[in-house]
């Protein structure tokens, strides 16, 4: 390597050490502005006239927002409408009441499963939360389950929520590592589904039924009541009853959350008609609400059997190709979700058009951070410093799939956004991976969006999101949400390098 490549690559690690210390610092730049600031900062270092820098932030920017923003709007769209209808709630229900209490937690994973593929991880969780807590309040009054039944059930639900959100498209961090690495996308679902299965079995089940028994987690008894129909004294009864069965001195945190969590609940009942009782979900009829969640996927899986199996002139081919396009596959969910659940359910179009602006505000940051990624992946491939970040690790025989897992894990734990985890990783890794195309691209993102799962602790939003609902003490939610995330960070790396044995 030439004194001038080192000279990149040193740049590089203060870049990152500089948004590292943007984010983090007291100045508490929101990572948008911090990307974009050490992305003119990188370019005016490595030589970039001032044309040049322009150009390379708008090219970035603007080249990812129109390949993955607006896939993201719709999927946004989608979930609103699928929340305020009942949809997931009728879904979540129809499959955990055919469940038997040691079966729980797999069905409980089944239905975060399926819910987790158009929402984010924060929506999915709020919307199963009344799920959640009327089944495990059955469970705490018939004292079938040691320990905690709201870990038994909240393990495989964080699970399988976290593992879709980070591995498997059309989530957006993983569409971003389809972007930036070239990948393709029906062969990245496929690969992020056989990755997915068992890290959530592992991590969530498996690992629920374990810690379960070792924390005394009781949500606040206002927030309990308010999602189960029952009175806050007759749950008080129940939770007492429950804590002369654990140990009294590990404690369960749940005063200090409680504000928060009620606060929670609130959006909940307004913004996803699920709380209590859930009386929409039951006009949603099953087959509708399962349509809703799955046309944007089928659409992307046909896509790749139709470039697999039909010939190039197959006009049938022609037309899977142009419908499993990700911004064209969402727009056709989104569409059959407006009038299957949003128009059918009885609000006023006015109240549609409300509930879907305010799904679009909520995703706005998430938009602006992956145009900043973009511009900074840019600003890398047109300064050379991608270049000699392949002949380094090329040198180095670095594994290709570590390294991505290991740049989104310390970046997403030291910046608290995947996102950026995310962006950066690909940014850094897509020249090594050049045109792509292959199954090892795919095997690349999953890795990826698994680093950006980890270490998910006091800097991220989930990390509180699940402490204040269960009233969990900090050590608690360490305990549960953050050794979850990481193991379904770990479980993923080691999918992904199983199966890159065989490809």
């Amino acid at each position: 390597m030439t004194g001038h490549a080192w000279l990149l690559l040193l740049t590089l690690a203060v870049a990152i050490g500089v948004l590292v210390l943007l984010i983090n610092s007291r100045l508490r730049f929101h990572p948008f502005v911090a990307l974009m600031a050490v992305s003119v900062g990188v370019a005016l270092v490595a030589g970039l006239s001032t044309e040049e820098i322009a150009e390379s932030l708008e090219k970035g920017a603007g080249g990812i927002l129109g390949d993955v923003g607006i896939t993201l709007a719709f999927g946004a769209m989608l979930g609103r409408l699928l929340a305020n209808s009942g949809a997931t709630e009728r879904i979540a229900r129809v499959i955990v009441d055919r469940a038997g209490t040691r079966s729980l937690p797999w069905y409980m994973a089944g239905a975060a499963f399926v819910i987790g593929i158009p929402m984010f991880f924060e929506i999915g969780l709020i919307v199963l939360l009344p799920l959640i807590f009327s089944v495990a309040r059955r469970l705490q009054e018939s004292g079938q389950v040691k320990g905690s039944p709201y870990v038994f059930l909240a393990a495989p639900t964080i699970a399988a929520l976290c593992t879709l959100h980070g591995m498997v498209p059309p989530h957006p961090g993983p569409l971003i590592g389809v972007e930036g690495l070239h990948a393709d996308l029906g062969t990245t679902i496929l690969v992020g589904l056989v990755c997915a299965v068992p890290t959530i079995v592992l991590s969530g089940p498996v690992y629920g039924r374990w810690i379960a028994p070792r924390l005394a987690v009781h949500p606040d008894r206002e927030l309990v009541a308010q999602f189960t129909g029952t009175t806050a004294e007759t749950d008080s009864r129940t939770e007492t009853d429950s804590r002369t069965e654990t140990d009294p001195g590990t404690g369960s945190g749940s005063g200090a959350g409680a504000g928060a969590a009620r606060a929670g609940a609130g959006t909940a009942d307004a913004g996803t008609g699920t709380a209590g009782g859930g009386s929409r979900a039951g006009g949603v009829p099953l087959g509708w609400a399962l349509a809703a969640v799955l046309v944007p996927v089928v659409l992307m899986l046909l896509r790749t059997v139709a470039e697999l199996a039909l010939s190039e002139g197959s006009p049938l081919r022609h037309v899977l190709t142009f419908t499993g396009e990700p911004v064209v596959a969402m727009f056709a969910g989104f569409l059959f979700a407006l009038f299957a659940l949003g128009y059918r359910s009885g609000q006023p179009p006015e109240k549609v058009r409300e509930s879907l602006t305010d799904s679009i505000k909520s995703v706005a940051g998430i938009l602006l951070i992956i145009a900043g990624g973009g511009a900074f992946n840019q600003v890398l491939e047109d300064t050379g410093i991608g270049k000699a970040i392949e002949s380094a690790a090329t040198g180095a025989h670095l594994n290709l799939l570590l390294l991505g897992w290991l740049i989104a894990l310390v970046l997403s734990f030291s910046t608290g956004s995947a996102t950026v985890g995310i962006v950066a990783a690909t940014g850094i890794l897509g020249p090594m991976v050049g045109h792509g195309g292959g199954v090892e691209s795919s095997l690349l993102v999953v890795a990826i969006g698994a680093g950006s799962i980890g270490l998910n602790y006091v800097n991220h939003a989930g990390f509180w999101l699940v402490k204040e609902s269960f009233g969990m003490t900090l050590g608690q939610a360490t305990k549960s949400h953050t050794a979850i995330q990481t193991l379904v960070s770990v479980c993923g790396l080691l999918m992904a390098l199983l199966l890159s044995v065989f490809v």
